[in-house]
């Protein structure tokens, strides 16, 4: 279908401005920091505070978002994008509020370390020492360690997705889903359709992805790493239940859907969602564009699913969005 015209009057606002690749990192991350005052209010919520724990590399910073009402509440550990390098707590303050207030759990988001001062494995291995913390310490963040789902965007999704396969492979809590919002699941090469088809116009680019995995990893080789790209690990039995939510104009589409379909043929209950008309990182624009607050509704609505009832079998949709 044709862009949604409130996803096209965003992208007309961005005309002009440089391409994330064309720019040095700490520009490009300015540039990603000046969107947060043009992002509508957040839902209300109870309380936020920050600590720091000690994580892998050094100090580790969490913040943590807790719901109006009684707990202990279900816990979900978020992971911001973007591309392994850009963004902040701050540029996901607003998505962390409304899955808080929509799922009416403790959301506890970690800013985990960036390439390209910190490469490949760093920021994986800063995500699963935090979700271990968390469950750890869910009594005192007023969460229910037996309710804990690990999430996403972009490069936050892939995390949520390497997290969940470290928790099966080498110990810690059981997971009760994995919240994947168009997810980066592979390498830019050899691509797919969707890379080809997407590689420009739409926000995100292929050259800009070429840019993220170039800051990324060591050396390319990397990318055959099923903790790199998980669409390459050889099984994904035995992993929490998943809702994958991709865009018809982003890049990431097809490799987001093949791995809810890679996840269904290991035995995964998969859903999948994709919405037509939007873009890559459509989701940071609830309360201005439709699809964003629906899509939102959505992952909402399955995180209570899956916390109120873990390991339960999750529906499956057609990309019909």
């Amino acid at each position: 279908m044709p862009v949604d015209p409130q996803i096209q009057a965003l992208l007309d606002k961005g005309t002009g401005v440089p391409a994330t690749h064309t720019l040095p990192v700490d520009v490009a991350r300015a540039q990603y920091e000046a969107r947060i005052s043009l992002m509508a209010p957040a839902a209300e919520i109870a309380d936020v505070v920050e600590q720091t724990i000690d994580g892998p590399g050094g100090p580790l910073r969490i913040r943590i978002y807790t719901p109006y009402g009684a707990g202990p509440f279900p816990l979900h550990v978020f992971f911001h994008g973007s591309g392994f390098v850009l963004c902040s707590l701050d540029t996901h303050d607003g998505m962390c509020r409304n899955l808080c207030a929509g799922v009416e759990c403790v959301v506890a988001s970690v800013d985990y370390r960036l390439a390209p001062e910190h490469k490949f494995p760093a920021g994986i291995d800063d995500c699963l020492h935090a979700t271990r913390w968390a469950a750890a310490h869910a009594a005192e963040l007023g969460a229910d360690p037996a309710r804990v789902a690990v999430g996403g965007d972009s490069a936050g999704a892939n995390m949520a997705a390497v997290t969940a396969l470290r928790v099966r492979d080498e110990g810690g809590p059981a997971l009760c889903g994995q919240l994947l919002l168009y997810p980066v699941t592979d390498y830019h090469t050899p691509g797919t359709p969707s890379y080809e088809k997407n590689a420009e116009g739409y926000g995100l680019t292929r050259d800009t992805m070429k840019w993220f995995w170039g800051h990324y990893l060591n050396d390319a080789s990397e990318a055959a790493h099923p903790h790199a790209s998980p669409l390459r690990a050889p099984q994904l039995s035995g992993l929490p239940p998943a809702l994958v939510i991709t865009a018809e104009y982003d890049p990431l589409r097809d490799e987001g859907e093949f791995y809810a379909e890679k996840l269904r043929t290991a035995g995964v209950a998969a859903s999948l969602i994709r919405y037509d008309g939007v873009n890559h990182g459509f989701m940071f624009w609830v309360g201005a564009v439709d699809k964003a607050g629906a899509a939102m509704s959505e992952a909402c609505t399955w995180l209570r699913g899956v916390f109120a009832s873990p390991g339960r079998t999750t529906r499956n949709k057609n990309p019909s969005r």
